[in-house]
């Protein structure tokens, strides 16, 4: 309950201290990438239910001659790379926060695809909502492997307490600043999960 009233206070504080950035951002991408400004992805949320996860695009939509989006690489733009490298892109899923989609603090939450491929102890991390952040996030965030991904997941999950929570998103707020862990080695966010490894 805690845990919500302070999801829900904050999300709403930094929507208003945040309101002209988040206008700034949406005319930028309107010029970069045209409409639609906000990008939808279908995610699993807790206890894998699925809900629309909100970002600033940071891609173009550019197809090649089959009518098939280009590879993740091609379609990211500089200032959609700039977006993602400040986590900018991210400020939307405030929204998700006070809808009760998401938390400020989680598991990340991944595609609805790689659901049927986590192992029971993988899965543990859908025992609570998403979060902006979590403590995969501060502790390597995209560079670092699935494996050692969910591993914190689950370390998470399974020490959960508001303290920690807090130590997370201070510790955030600095990784947002050195912009580390930003992608993973040869990708532009993470490889693929094809499953147990």
């Amino acid at each position: 309950m805690l845990k919500r009233i302070v999801d829900l206070i904050v999300a709403l504080v930094l929507l208003f201290i945040l309101s002209p950035v988040l206008l700034i951002i949406s005319l930028l991408v309107l010029i970069y990438h045209g409409f639609p400004i906000l990008f939808y992805q279908t995610r699993p949320g807790m206890h894998g239910k699925p809900f629309k996860m909100m970002k600033f695009r940071s891609m173009t939509n550019e197809t090649d001659e089959k009518g098939e989006l280009l590879p993740n690489e091609k379609r990211l733009t500089a200032f959609g790379k700039k977006l993602r490298s400040t986590s900018l892109d991210e400020l939307p899923e405030l929204i998700n926060v006070i809808k009760g989609e998401m938390s400020l603090v989680g598991p990340r939450p991944l595609l609805m695809e790689y659901v049927p491929l986590f192992s029971p102890r993988q899965a543990k991390r859908m025992d609570v909502k998403p979060g902006i952040t979590g403590w995969a996030q501060i502790n390597g965030r995209n560079a670092i492997s699935w494996p050692r991904k969910f591993e914190l997941d689950v370390w998470y999950v399974e020490n959960q307490s508001f303290w920690l929570d807090l130590k997370i998103l201070f510790i955030t707020a600095k990784k947002v600043v050195t912009r580390e862990g930003i992608s993973h080695e040869g990708d532009v966010t993470m490889p693929r999960f094809k499953g147990e490894q």
